[in-house]
C-alpha cells in the first residue's frame, strides 16, 4: 500500500515512514502541511497519514480537495485532544484520530483499523445511496400509477402492470420508466 505522509517535521515523518515499513507499506510521498501536495494521480496513494499538533481546518480542506472524487482513508496523529479538533477531523473524513500516540510500532495496527473503518463507512454509504435511490424510484412509481389511474381510468393493479410492461419492453427499471411517464405528463400539461 502507498501512503501519502503529511507531517510537521521531518523527524515525525520519519517515525510514520518507519511504521509504514513495519506494516509492509511505503510512503508514496512526504509533504509538509504548508507544502503543495503532489498530484494524487501521480502519487497514487491508497491512504493519507497526517501528523500535526492540531489539524487546522484549511489543511483538512486542502486534503479533501486533493482527494477529489476518490476519498481515501485518513489517519491523523495529533497532540490536540479537544472535542472541536476531533469533530473537525471526523467531519473531514478521518478514519482514525490518535492523540499523542505517534510511535512507529503502533502505526501498522492503527492504519489497519483505519482501513477497516474506512471500508465499513464506504459500504454503509453505498447501501444508503442504494436505499435512497430505491425510495425515490418507489415514489416515482406511485406518482406514475396515480397519473395512469386518473388519465386512463385504470385500477391500481392495472396501472402497476402497465408500468411493469413498459419497463420490460424498454429493458429499463420501473423507476426510470415511471420518471419518464411523469416527465412526459409535465410536458403535455
Amino acid at each position: 500500500m502507498r501512503v501519502l505522509v503529511i507531517a510537521e517535521s521531518s523527524e515525525r515523518a520519519d517515525i510514520v515512514r518507519r511504521g509504514l515499513l513495519l506494516a509492509g507499506h511505503e510512503a508514496a510521498d512526504i509533504a509538509g502541511p504548508d507544502d503543495p501536495f503532489p498530484p494524487m494521480d501521480e502519487a497514487r496513494p491508497d491512504a493519507i497519514v497526517l501528523e500535526t499538533g492540531s489539524p487546522p481546518i484549511d489543511l483538512l480542506d486542502r486534503i479533501i480537495d486533493a482527494m477529489g472524487e476518490k476519498p481515501l482513508p485518513l489517519v491523523i496523529f495529533a497532540s490536540d485532544p479537544s472535542e472541536q479538533s476531533i469533530s473537525r477531523a471526523v467531519r473531514a473524513g478521518a478514519s482514525a484520530y490518535v492523540v499523542d500516540g505517534l510511535n512507529a510500532a503502533r502505526v501498522p495496527a492503527i492504519l489497519q483499523v483505519a482501513l477497516a473503518r474506512f471500508e465499513l463507512m464506504t459500504d454503509l454509504r453505498s447501501e444508503l445511496n442504494v436505499a435512497q435511490q430505491k425510495l425515490a424510484e418507489r415514489k416515482f412509481v406511485e406518482r406514475a400509477k396515480g397519473l395512469l389511474m386518473k388519465a386512463r381510468g385504470l385500477s391500481e393493479d392495472e396501472a402497476y402492470h402497465t408500468l411493469r410492461r413498459m419497463a420490460m419492453e424498454r429493458n429499463r427499471r420501473m423507476g426510470e420508466v415511471a420518471k419518464s411517464v411523469l416527465e412526459m405528463a409535465e410536458l403535455l400539461n
